[in-house]
């Protein structure tokens, strides 16, 4: 995969001139020129460093997108605009779209075995935005339903227009529970019991949170996701166990 351009270490931050990225290309794309490298950074899809002098300064990362460019080009006839629609999916976290499909895929939700969320997955953090009609594509559902659930609190796109992996999931599931006649407003109830769970697990927290150091701040946020699991298997255990007495 295309590696995202934030977070990258110092050795992947080397500066490259135009004829060192050819010297790394050719190997595998013998008929890349310089002509052809202006050309896609022309289309967008590379957008290398300039220099006070206006030479082109090109990134570990450009090098990268390059070859993936390349190599859809060469092994599965893409187009660019096609190509570009990947690079954009890689930049905003998702995982590029199969060869045969249009529409990005996102990422599995970490679960834990039994089906319950475990604190590892309180503690995921993803980078996926979705725009609202990848939203309602991917999960399936109607864009009137999705202003509902907007409506009602239970999904909220950032300041952006972008939805993350938490929208996704509750868009997917108000879904599936519309297919038993929950409509969104039947869903506050749920989104009203979230919020006091969360006020509680805030109070116990806190204390740790007072602490200034690194250490404290890490010490909270793992405090966080255990209490969080546990509270989530308490209420699954707890409606599991009303449902069967009644």
């Amino acid at each position: 995969m295309v590696a995202a351009s934030s977070g990258v270490p110092a050795s992947a931050r080397t500066r490259m001139n135009i004829g060192e990225v050819l010297d790394r290309l050719r190997p595998d794309f013998p008929g890349i020129t310089i002509p052809k490298i202006r050309f896609l950074e022309d289309k967008g899809l590379i957008k290398p460093e300039r220099t006070p002098a206006g030479y082109r300064k090109f990134s570990v990362q450009d090098v990268e997108r390059l070859r993936y460019v390349l190599r859809m080009q060469r092994d599965h006839y893409l187009p660019l605009k096609v190509i570009g629609e990947h690079l954009d999916a890689i930049d905003r976290g998702l995982e590029p779209p199969p060869i045969e499909s249009v529409v990005p895929t996102v990422p599995q939700v970490a679960l834990a075995a039994d089906g319950l969320p475990s604190p590892e997955s309180f503690r995921r953090r993803d980078d996926v935005r979705l725009s609202r009609r990848e939203l309602v594509k991917i999960a399936e559902i109607s864009d009137e339903l999705l202003t509902e659930l907007e409506q009602y609190g239970l999904v909220a796109g950032s300041r952006t227009g972008h939805y993350d992996t938490d929208a996704l999931v509750i868009a997917k599931t108000a879904r599936e529970l519309a297919d038993f006649g929950f409509e969104p407003r039947h869903l506050r109830a749920f989104k009203t019991a979230a919020d006091r769970e969360v006020g509680l697990v805030e109070q116990v927290v806190a204390p740790h949170k007072r602490g200034r150091d690194a250490a404290a701040a890490a010490r909270a946020e793992d405090t966080v996701s255990e209490i969080a699991a546990l509270s989530v298997r308490l209420h699954a255990t707890l409606v599991k166990s009303g449902l069967r007495r009644g």
